[in-house]
């Protein structure tokens, strides 16, 4: 009987290969750099090196993450882009230093991300982008420090509110989703730029005093960008003859 197809046999990463791969970054941060190198299992011989503070395992064959990557306590950058990786464990949740999570291009639905995201208080940056999410976990509405959040490239039709309340969101990236209305997207733009806080909603749950602020806000904004640069206005002398008479009258004294 033929034996089953085994799947591809990854590079094996030892100990003194992860050591030669650990980078300084410009900050003085030891970042250890495993991507693209054809992993295909989780090498857990780089357990031993949790003091780094960024690791890149980016465009692997990685399929799986195990519970104990949580031992990464100092970790405050995690790139796990371009896998196969179709759940993140719930100890993800004790990697409270965290400020970037990159899990986009993976195979992650809703029921993969766990419920214990909602502990990463100091995370900033997380991109859940192409994927097969086709909802949004409220969790990520905990995440007040989220500056950043991809979400392009997946199955949603909705975006729950919490999202929009996040005080300090500046970034949000929905594109290629399949929402019923198209106006519906437009609900969010793909990057928010703001100075202070932005708050979206629908005018049905606007009271009446802030709906006619926001509807006199959007007519200010609107009519600054409708006003055209005025033409350089050109210089009236008004106390001379002709812009050289009074060189005219004095050139005597110049000779």
């Amino acid at each position: 009987m033929a034996k089953g197809r085994k799947g591809p046999k990854g590079k094996k990463i030892t100990l003194n290969v992860a050591k030669n791969c650990i980078k300084i970054t410009f900050d003085g941060k030891k970042r250890l750099d495993l991507s693209k190198m054809g992993i295909t299992t989780f090498p857990k011989c780089i357990l031993r090196l949790n003091d780094v503070d960024e690791l890149d395992l980016s465009r692997n064959l990685i399929r799986k993450l195990p519970d104990s990557i949580s031992k990464f306590q100092n970790l405050r950058w995690l790139d796990l882009h371009s896998n196969y990786i179709d759940k993140l464990p719930e100890s993800i949740g004790q990697m409270t230093t965290l400020l970037y999570l990159n899990v986009s291009n993976n195979r992650l639905t809703t029921n993969g991300l766990p419920v214990e995201l909602n502990q990463l208080k100091n995370i900033r940056t997380v991109n859940l982008g192409l994927n097969h999410l086709d909802s949004v976990p409220t969790t990520l509405g905990a995440l007040k420090e989220l500056h950043e959040i991809g979400l392009h490239d997946n199955l949603l039709t909705s975006i729950p509110t919490s999202i929009s309340k996040l005080p300090k969101l500046k970034k949000l990236n929905i594109k290629r989703n399949p929402f019923p209305k198209s106006e519906e997207s437009q609900i969010f733009v793909d990057s928010i730029k703001r100075l202070e806080n932005l708050y979206l909603a629908e005018e049905k749950d606007l009271c009446g005093n802030c709906l006619l602020k926001c509807q006199q806000a959007r007519n200010k904004l609107n009519k600054i960008k409708s006003m055209a640069s005025p033409a350089p206005r050109k210089a009236i002398f008004s106390n001379l003859v002709s812009p050289n008479s009074m060189a005219k009258e004095s050139q005597e004294d110049w000779r």
